[in-house]
């Protein structure tokens, strides 16, 4: 097969994958072949994080899994330091993602915080797999890894949407939040907090109980 693309400004795109084509973690190749539809939500989600959250020198990565978003946060801050209690996963994010402005720690964030502090976190799809009696260590250790104008993102599925989730995703979320109770939960910890909705890719300001899913940016750490 000849090497020469037809239209010379795909050449490099060729040569490049050629030489080393991206790979797709776990998590994802699984959503991959299973759902691919839903990455185009899990994308959208990730550039929420990326536009809130440019030009930030140092951002930390809470429940990062596989990091199939990270690439689209770190295009626009200083790098991203990710976060797992899942092993298997961050050594292979480090070999995948070597080239980029990252790194990663094995660390449960209800048990403990990273000793940096950084100027913002985020955390998506976590806060639902959660205990309860765990959700306070969680945000408290969030709190003492951000600096004192730190930025905090929270994304999590809304609970009216509950009847219409999957069986796999309804064993796993144990700690589901309304647009209200999302809201109650961060002002606990953040002296400013604002509230966006989201509904497929498209997030907004709209309705809560009608979004699927939510979002939550806390600014400003509570201390204690």
């Amino acid at each position: 097969m000849s090497m020469i693309a037809k239209e010379p400004q795909n050449q490099s795109q060729f040569e490049n994958y050629s030489k080393e084509a991206e790979q797709l973690g776990p998590y994802t190749s699984h959503i991959w072949k299973s759902d691919p539809r839903h990455l185009s939500f899990l994308l959208a989600r990730y550039k929420f994080c990326a536009k809130m959250l440019e030009g930030k020198a140092s951002v930390l990565e809470i429940g990062c899994g596989d990091a199939f978003g990270m690439p689209v946060v770190t295009q626009v801050v200083g790098r991203v330091h990710g976060l797992d209690f899942e092993p298997l996963l961050l050594e292979d994010n480090r070999k995948r993602l070597r080239n980029r402005n990252c790194t990663f720690q094995v660390l449960d964030i209800t048990k403990e915080a990273p000793t940096e502090q950084f100027d913002a976190a985020y955390s998506l799809d976590v806060l639902e797999h959660i205990p309860k009696n765990s959700e306070a260590h969680y945000f408290n250790n969030i709190k003492k890894s951000l600096t004192k104008t730190g930025v905090f993102i929270v994304g999590t599925p809304n609970i009216t949407a509950e009847k219409y989730a999957s069986e796999y995703s309804r064993e796993g979320h144990i700690n589901l939040k309304s647009h209200a109770d999302l809201r109650a939960d961060m002002n606990k910890h953040f002296s400013n907090v604002f509230m966006f909705s989201m509904n497929d890719e498209v997030v907004h300001t709209g309705y809560g109980p009608m979004a699927h899913y939510l979002f939550a940016v806390g600014t400003n750490p509570i201390e204690g």
